[in-house]
């Protein structure tokens, strides 16, 4: 297989929106774009030659519109027209409404797979493409150039221009597997745990309060400062460190350490120090603590990304439904479906192996419509890793 790289698309305007997130486009827009491309092809003199597979999303810089504190951001809006005129004589002129948007502007770079073989009309080929990429939309944005267009081998050699042309960017991974085992681990502890709050514990910012504790901190640091050469008080103060670097909770405090301050002398040297520990294991409302932040179930660049779409009524007829794209097709009414992403820097690409691996596509399952990408390793990532186990706990109700 082949790969068609289009470099550094700038768009302007895009929807940075999908589902109820945002911040990027969700992938179906770039698989939308490619297919797209495919049925240009498909009536051109290179269909015959050519075969689109599976698109890769590469981002270099985005820029949402949006203003306001961290706290309390908003998307910028505008009318579109800025005004109406009026249509006669007796009718005034009228404002227009705002249509709440949420936009952006972006540079991304597309890897797409391709099967067959063009011979010696690369050139024409190229040029043919550039002027289709233009004249489509990208997420409902408008693009405004394309750095470079290239076809490149999959090999060792192809992996590195690959990877030197799209550094710096970070390529948008599927982790459904983190999401599953999140879920599993919740399920554990709480058999009422639903699959939205596994979600959450990736989508959210969580923060958490830690009783004040710099006192038990710095009189660790002096008794182990005092006796270096003490096995016990250097073990207490790493268990220490352990123990700080997981969210607070005063159940699961070190045995060694609570031992150790109820073996405390209790004297007027050490009230201070004990009332603080008294309050870091019994906290209440009214002591002071630090709230930290809780990190998220999994290491990586990890995000909230929407993956496709669910089926949540019966299939209608093409006469059923009015103002439908088509005469044609059957209808469903659907919801987004919610799955977890890692924005990967493209330079841990290893093998070539590892393109194939960064290719989005279609997976088709009954009321489910999802994009997908190949499973790297089956023992970390079942294939039906992000089917009904996965994302029928999203929807209480199956509708028939």
């Amino acid at each position: 297989m082949k790969y068609i790289l289009i470099n550094r698309i700038k768009v302007q305007n895009a929807n940075a929106i999908s589902g109820f997130t945002w911040g990027f486009p969700a992938i179906t827009h770039f698989l939308g774009f490619t297919h797209n491309l495919s049925l240009k092809m498909l009536k051109s003199h290179f269909g015959n030659n050519i075969k689109l597979k599976g698109c890769a999303v590469v981002s270099h810089e985005c820029q949402v519109h949006t203003y306001g504190s961290p706290y309390n951001i908003q998307f910028t809006q505008s009318r579109n027209p800025p005004y109406m005129h009026g249509l006669g004589k007796d009718k005034k002129a009228e404002t227009a409404p705002v249509i709440e948007e949420g936009k952006m502007n972006m540079t991304v770079s597309l890897l797409i797979g391709c099967d067959g073989n063009i011979g010696n009309q690369k050139e024409r080929f190229l040029e043919w493409l550039e002027k289709q990429c233009k004249l489509q939309r990208l997420a409902g944005g408008t693009i405004l150039a394309i750095e470079s267009l290239d076809i490149i081998d999959d090999s060792h050699e192809g992996l590195q221009q690959i990877k030197f042309r799209c550094l710096p960017g970070f390529m948008l991974m599927d982790r459904s597997d983190a999401l599953a085992q999140r879920h599993g681990v919740l399920t554990a502890e709480n058999d009422k745990a639903e699959m939205l709050n596994a979600w959450l514990d990736f989508a959210a910012l969580k923060q958490k309060a830690r009783p004040k504790s710099d006192l038990i901190g710095k009189h660790l640091n002096g008794v182990v400062k005092n006796e270096p050469e003490n096995a016990a008080l250097v073990r207490l103060l790493t268990e220490w460190g352990k123990h700080l670097e997981t969210p607070y909770d005063e159940t699961r405090i070190p045995q060694e350490i609570n031992q150790y301050f109820a073996d405390l002398l209790n004297d007027q040297k050490n009230e201070k120090l004990l009332s603080q520990w008294h309050d870091y294991c019994n906290p209440t409302e009214k002591i002071n603590a630090d709230w930290e932040y809780i990190s998220k179930p999994a290491k990586g660049y990890l995000v909230p990304i929407m993956v496709g779409y669910k089926a949540i009524t019966r299939e209608y007829k093409k006469c059923e439904i009015q103002n439908t794209r088509d005469n044609e097709t059957a209808v469903y009414f659907v919801e987004a479906v919610h799955s977890v992403g890692e924005w990967k820097s493209v330079h841990r690409l290893q093998e070539p192996d590892d393109l194939s691996n960064c290719l989005w596509d279609y997976h088709h399952e009954e009321k489910w419509y999802l994009c997908r990408q190949p499973k790297i390793n089956e023992q970390e990532q079942n294939e039906d890793t992000f089917t009904t186990e996965v994302a029928e706990e999203f929807f209480e109700e199956d509708f028939n």
